[in-house]
């Protein structure tokens, strides 16, 4: 273990003030490969996914390896066009997609080194979607409007990916062997069958799968639902066994600072300590120009004590919303004795002092899931008795 303290002192740049007087012992930390950065596309539910599959193979053994997020991502969002059409426009063509949509492609078409396949075909070092989304949402109306998909819309799709992305690899040589996307998905020895969703919500029974209604699931994904308790039992246990987690949650709330590395879910007696969202604390210049955090995170609070029905109330009043999708790598205690899990985020190293890591707290967490997706044997053996897994 080592104890970390988030010094208060001001980075360069617009990452403002970083939090003072928490203190954090590291109590288990497992392997990541390096901090990412998903820029200016809302794809952190590959980032997230790709990442944790990354973990996964370190912790079977396997290896270090940069996997290609956009490899991914393409064919996500072609799927999405098809979906699209077929409801007739009423599909959802966003950037987002959950967890399952990474297993659902890779069984579909396989993956490919970063190296191989990175994704950035234009003039930039960070990825940008912007403007071929613009492009794509143009072509998938036509299509519906004209009630027919022709060879040139086909085309024209292509195009458009090969243009932003880049033309996608066939065979390939990777490490002195040659591949496939598919040789070197099953090269990889991950069976994608081990791996599930487990949620919380009080709306549906519980130990059966539910399609969890969010904007992000558009295909309608079954995942299983858990007893609160059971379900921090669960990451909990994973994470005390050396697995590590993938996580979908709440990040909008005013007790997200990632610029200070830490999320919290704390009893707000005064506004003024605790006042706006993550994006909106930067509101001021400093005498150099830079942006400040006007509301700081000086201490550890108080936090809530989250029940099953606080956290339905928080869902079903749309305030806990499916925002984000990072993955936890371990567990940490601040001086209170209060947990915290590590996360990883794919938000790049610069913005704040960790490295691109916060720390979530258990109130935070209980609160703000959405789902998780772990290894099924990281779950304990009465939970998955009782899912009959």
């Amino acid at each position: 273990m080592r104890t970390l303290i988030i010094a208060c002192m001001l980075a360069s740049g617009t990452t403002g003030l970083f939090a003072q007087a928490y203190q954090f012992t590291e109590i288990k930390k497992w392997e990541a490969t390096p901090v990412k950065n998903q820029a200016s596309t809302g794809t952190c539910w590959c980032f997230a996914t790709v990442s944790f599959m990354e973990s996964e193979l370190l912790r079977m053994g396997k290896g270090t390896y940069d996997l290609s997020e956009m490899f991914i991502v393409r064919q996500k969002y072609l799927n999405q066009l098809q979906d699209n059409y077929i409801r007739q426009g009423k599909g959802n063509i966003g950037q987002g997609s959950l967890a399952h949509t990474f297993k659902n492609v890779f069984r579909q078409i396989g993956i490919v080194p970063e190296e191989v396949y990175h994704g950035i075909n234009y003039e930039s070092d960070r990825h940008n979607h912007s403007e071929m989304l613009k492009y794509l949402h143009a072509l998938a109306d036509v299509a519906v409007k004209a009630k027919q998909r022709s060879p040139e819309y086909y085309e024209l799709i292509d195009n458009l990916f090969d243009t932003y992305l880049g033309k996608l690899p066939g065979k390939f040589t990777y490490q002195g062997k040659e591949y496939t996307s598919g040789s070197f998905a099953a090269s990889l020895g991950l069976n994608l069958d081990d791996y599930i969703e487990l949620t919380s919500f009080t709306h549906h029974p519980y130990y059966v799968k539910f399609d969890l209604e969010v904007p992000d699931n558009w295909e309608h994904q079954l995942m299983y639902n858990l007893p609160l308790d059971e379900l921090m039992q669960a990451l909990n246990h994973a994470l005390d066994k050396g697995h590590t987690v993938c996580w979908d949650g709440d990040v909008s709330e005013k007790g997200f600072s990632f610029v200070n590395g830490i999320a919290i879910h704390p009893e707000v007696k005064n506004v003024d300590d605790y006042a706006s969202t993550d994006r909106a604390r930067f509101e001021k210049l400093d005498e150099a120009g830079r942006l400040e955090e006007v509301y700081k995170f000086e201490r550890p609070y108080p936090e809530v004590k989250v029940s099953p029905e606080i956290r339905q109330k928080g869902y079903e009043s749309f305030v806990t919303t499916d925002d984000h999708l990072m993955h936890i790598t371990g567990i940490a205690k601040d001086q209170n004795g209060t947990t915290y899990y590590i996360t990883k985020n794919s938000w790049g190293t610069e913005r704040n002092a960790s490295g691109g890591y916060l720390n979530m707290s258990e109130s935070f967490v209980r609160a703000k899931t959405i789902y998780i997706m772990l290894h099924k044997d990281a779950i304990p053996e009465a939970t998955k008795a009782k899912l009959g897994i």
